[in-house]
């Protein structure tokens, strides 16, 4: 009898703690630090190991682990030079942790591959606004306006600039 109630004892405890947490969904827990979702099964990629570490690079990006990310789009562009989502998502990453240089030269390698693609300018605007070049994030940000009006990335995009000029320059 003892056992048991240690035991239900033991369930209660774990269902205190438990109901504690602001999530009320198990399975948005993972043992690593990060979300579930960067854990996940990704067997519906295709043969090709570069469609896997694009795979793997998109989650990580999403879930905010650019370093993880840049990892893995790094070993994609090694895997299949080709790839222009590769390449996207490796100069989004680098972008992120502040490796412009890398930046540059995925997005200067993408102009030869898909010059025109709002999903191109979209970034290589981005990367100015990070930089704090707002006049050149315009200018890529109106150009993917020109190539898709109706483009909700490109719109969110131009608010993001129209805030951020409106924030007040700060001296070194």
């Amino acid at each position: 009898m003892r056992i048991q109630s240690r035991q239900v004892l033991g369930f209660v405890l774990a269902g205190l703690l438990l109901a504690g947490c602001q999530s009320t969904n198990i399975e948005d827990y993972s043992s690593f630090g990060d979300s579930a979702a960067s854990v996940d099964d990704l067997s519906d990629v295709s043969f090709y190991p570069a469609d896997e570490l694009v795979a793997l690079g998109v989650v990580q990006f999403n879930e905010r682990n650019f370093g993880k990310s840049y990892a893995l789009f790094k070993r994609a562009v090694s895997v299949f030079p080709e790839d222009p989502l590769a390449w996207l998502g490796y100069a989004a990453s680098a972008d992120q942790i502040g490796r412009f240089d890398n930046a540059d030269n995925a997005y200067r390698l993408l102009a030869t591959m898909i010059p025109d693609s709002p999903v191109y300018l979209n970034n290589v605007g981005y990367s100015h606004l990070l930089r704090g070049d707002l006049p050149q994030a315009r200018r890529y940000f109106l150009k993917a306006y020109e190539k898709e009006p109706g483009n909700e990335t490109t719109a969110n995009n131009i608010e993001l600039l129209r805030n951020s000029a409106s924030f007040a320059k700060r001296g070194s």
